[in-house]
């Protein structure tokens, strides 16, 4: 038997999103835009997809869902795939958060979009609908964006375009993950906002500050105003010649630092040709990626 082929990017992202529409999309006058579900599917013939990007369902929210599906139903279908492990039975594509509060609510079938997927569509599929969520926290939008990039090849012009954002929301978003794992820690758990961890980026010890701000509530503003400070009075004492760049090369920076995602700094002394082009990395995951971005 010819094996089929996975089809991956080959479908194309924007044909995967397709699929994908948010619980929250409106047409036109603002009235909620509904998929319409290729069938009705018993609630036991679904299984959870192992591989499954989201792993965290908060109860409170679940009970919330729940109470409103017993009173309105399961208004947008789950998306689901013929299970490739058992016959009879399909497998979540997207929809799981839906799928368990709907047996919280005592249904016994739900409407479903059933499609073909191959293994690596599925994960893609799964990934994108996670992200389109609004309660996702930033660091989990982070992640999505970049095992979108990594594992399907996918650039921050094509996600921008596909998902609707800015191609600096993206690139942006993608610097939190240079953080370290408690300052992360902190933003997941919702004790600094993502305009306290962007902030931090920049800082030569987020943890140390990113401490600073659980302990004292710190506003966004007053972290600016702490690393602007920190930073003025650490550049005093050295007594060096201030060397302002030009506008083309900050604009240039940040152009590669959006590029890479990851902070870049260009060192050209004016009147030279010769200088000097960093590249911080925060992990050795992160190295991986320059080597293979450069690489080509």
């Amino acid at each position: 038997m010819t094996k089929k082929p996975t089809r991956g990017l080959g479908r194309g992202l924007s044909a995967l999103m397709a699929d994908v529409a948010s619980d929250s999309a409106t047409d036109e006058e603002g009235a909620p835009v509904v998929r319409r579900a290729d069938q009705m599917v018993p609630i036991d013939q679904i299984e959870p997809n192992p591989d499954q990007p989201r792993r965290t369902f908060t109860p409170a929210d679940l009970d919330d869902l729940a109470a409103s599906i017993r009173e309105k139903g399961v208004i947008q279908p789950l998306i689901l795939r013929p299970n490739p492990k058992r016959e009879d039975t399909y497998e979540i594509v997207a929809g799981e958060r839906r799928w368990r509060a709907a047996q919280m609510a005592r249904l016994h079938e739900v409407p479903a979009l059933i499609r073909d997927y191959s293994d690596t569509e599925a994960l893609e599929v799964a990934i994108i609908e996670n992200i389109q969520r609004s309660d996702l926290n930033a660091i989990e939008e982070a992640a999505g964006y970049r095992e979108l990039m990594e594992r399907f090849g996918h650039t921050q012009e094509k996600l921008a375009a596909a998902l609707g954002k800015s191609r600096s929301h993206i690139a942006n978003i993608l610097r939190l993950l240079n953080l370290p794992v408690d300052v992360q820690t902190f933003l997941k758990e919702g004790q600094i906002t993502a305009g306290h961890a962007r902030a931090l980026v920049a800082a030569d010890d987020p943890s140390s500050l990113a401490r600073q701000i659980v302990a004292k509530g710190l506003s966004v503003r007053e972290t600016e105003k702490l690393l602007k400070s920190k930073k003025t009075g650490e550049k005093e004492p050295k007594k060096r010649a201030p060397q302002s760049k030009d506008a083309d090369t900050v604009a240039l920076e940040k152009d590669l630092s959006a590029a890479m995602g990851m902070k870049v700094i260009i060192d050209h002394k004016p009147g030279q040709e010769a200088g000097k082009l960093t590249i911080e990395y925060a992990s050795l995951d992160d190295l991986d990626d320059v080597c293979r971005k450069l690489g080509g």
